[in-house]
């Protein structure tokens, strides 16, 4: 694919490098001569221009590119113009970091087709992992429903995965699992990939292990999860 990036700070750039990474072609743009300098030897162009300015950023091209991502974050100003003066000029999708809920909603009135708070994420990850004192990773589903990937926290160890239901969850749903299970790379070196659980079915009571029902949480297993806020809050209460 092929991506247009609006703001080559630290996010942006980071970004540009990623999708390069994963073969796509990517096209930057930045007002600051210094961004540009130090990124455009890694994607495919890049352009010093004022994205605030309808003639500029005319000139970028703008129709043969699958997305367009505003990645300004420091200049609420400039992003909320940039993307207006997209919308003006006929791109219809549009990604756009937001720095604040005031940004974000004005991002939402532009109906721009994603919305990315990548602070908001990161602090929301982190008080999740300081709250569990475990890796946590979330992914926002609805307004208030979450995805949540985390380690099994001790409590729930030799448990067996039949017994964990959203009462046992606080009101979290557990909808998958993994376990590390050591494999050998290409050089011999032992390390650890994770593998998924099949979880038994809800409607099956039966305990014999022949229908998958009696396995259990050991150390080391990933669960994912799903449910509100208050749900979160509520296990990390009780884990706490």
């Amino acid at each position: 694919m092929r991506y247009l990036i609006i703001g080559l700070g630290i996010y942006g750039s980071n970004l540009a490098r990623d999708l390069t990474d994963m073969g796509h072609e990517v096209i930057g743009a930045d007002l600051r001569a210094t961004n540009v300098e130090a990124i455009k030897e890694y994607i495919s162009t890049a352009y010093i221009l004022d994205s605030t300015d309808e003639a500029s950023l005319s000139a970028l091209p703008l129709k043969n590119v699958d997305l367009v991502i505003v990645a300004i974050g420091e200049n609420f100003g400039a992003s909320v113009k940039t993307v207006a003066l997209l919308r003006k000029i006929g791109v219809r999708k549009i990604y756009a970091r937001a720095i604040d809920e005031l940004h974000q909603s004005i991002l939402e009135g532009l109906k721009v087709e994603r919305i990315l708070t990548p602070e908001q994420r990161a602090a929301h990850d982190l008080v999740n992992e300081m709250e569990l004192s475990s890796t946590v990773a979330t992914l926002r589903i609805g307004r208030d429903t979450f995805a949540m990937r985390f380690r099994a926290p001790d409590i729930f160890h030799h448990m067996r995965y039949s017994d964990i239901t959203p009462d046992t969850l606080h009101g979290l749903r557990l909808i998958a699992a993994a376990r590390p299970s050591s494999h050998d790379n290409i050089l011999g070196i032992s390390h650890d990939v994770m593998e998924s659980l099949t979880l038994p079915d809800p409607a099956d009571s039966t305990r014999d292990s022949t229908s998958g029902n009696d396995i259990r949480v050991e150390p080391g297993d990933m669960l994912l999860c799903l449910g509100t806020t208050a749900a979160y809050k509520s296990l990390f209460r009780a884990l706490n």
